[in-house]
């Protein structure tokens, strides 16, 4: 994939607005305020789930069980695709819904391909079976897609209720958890975020179904991986445009926020940068990293 097409102007740390850390208590958090606030820099809507529950914003979920937002979904599909049918579009959503086995990994592979290469649908219209495509997000027009992160979401599933820090949805799904360690304890560690994304897993599985990307950040320090990843294999992000170095100032939360979450490097990265592997015992799903993606290896060994 030719460089350039995830080149876009880097946001500078001089536009980050400030209007956040007003708007939130972080005493009680282990979110760094710079994290929300490059989220809103690069064009995201950050909501506080308290908010959410006082009615001061919708966000189209009916209860602590819901992890897709259906009618940010629906709304979504409906602008993405505006010349598919009401039927094609809810077939799509029940397809998104749907899970076909409690096999975690092969549920995340399944939508990964939809995520990528579409939705196949067929429905009864007329009396007649139609055969369709339904696209999840629009990449050559990011205008068309709902960027939204959430801090923190409250998940049920069974009986677990856990509150991961940061969901962040395109078009309604969840496609990326991002976990933060209290900075404030000696013996916080990555592998203590690590530990934690495996009770998520286990406990509410169904919010990871979706998930693209896995984040761990220790006060302005941040390690990205996936699914499958092991700690170790949790690293720092090293580019943010993914050409040039950032510079000497930028943070690991800056250049990994940036990076990877940049509304067009998005979709090129989960289009292009993210494969799954398999054989008949396991699936392994990885984040391909060029040389100049990841730090060297002296320093991920000297800062864990």
């Amino acid at each position: 994939m030719n460089p350039a097409q995830l080149k876009k102007t880097t946001a500078k740390t001089s536009r980050v607005s400030r209007k956040l850390r007003h708007r939130f208590d972080f005493t009680q958090s282990a979110i760094a305020p710079s994290l929300l606030t490059w989220f809103e820099v690069i064009g995201y809507t950050v909501l506080l789930e308290p908010d959410i529950a006082l009615g001061k914003h919708q966000i189209g979920r009916s209860s602590y069980s819901d992890v897709v937002l259906y009618q940010r979904l629906c709304s979504a599909l409906q602008k993405i695709n505006p010349t598919k049918s009401d039927e094609a579009i809810a077939a799509a959503i029940h397809q998104v819904s749907y899970t076909e086995s409690s096999d975690l990994p092969k549920n995340n592979r399944r939508f990964h391909k939809f995520l990528t290469n579409g939705v196949e649908v067929e429905y009864l219209y007329n009396e007649e079976i139609v055969h369709d495509k339904v696209w999840l997000i629009d990449p050559s027009d990011i205008l068309n897609n709902d960027w939204l992160a959430i801090h923190p979401l409250t998940v049920v599933e069974g009986s677990h209720a856990h509150c991961p820090d940061v969901v962040v949805f395109i078009n309604g799904l969840p496609l990326a958890v991002i976990v933060s360690i209290q900075p404030s304890d000696e013996q916080a560690t990555f592998k203590k975020g690590y530990q934690q994304i495996q009770t998520y897993c286990q406990q509410i599985p169904k919010l990871f179904d979706y998930n693209t990307f896995l984040v761990i950040t220790y006060g302005n320090r941040a390690r990205i991986g996936t699914l499958t990843s092991d700690w170790e294999e949790f690293l720092p992000w090293h580019t943010i445009d993914g050409e040039d170095f950032p510079a000497k100032s930028a943070t690991e939360l800056e250049v990994l926020i940036q990076g990877i979450f940049d509304k067009r490097r998005f979709f090129e990265l989960v289009k292009h940068f993210v494969v799954f592997e398999s054989n008949e015992i396991i699936i392994t799903k990885k984040l391909l990293r060029r040389p100049f993606c990841t730090i060297p290896n002296s320093y991920k060994t000297s800062n864990y």
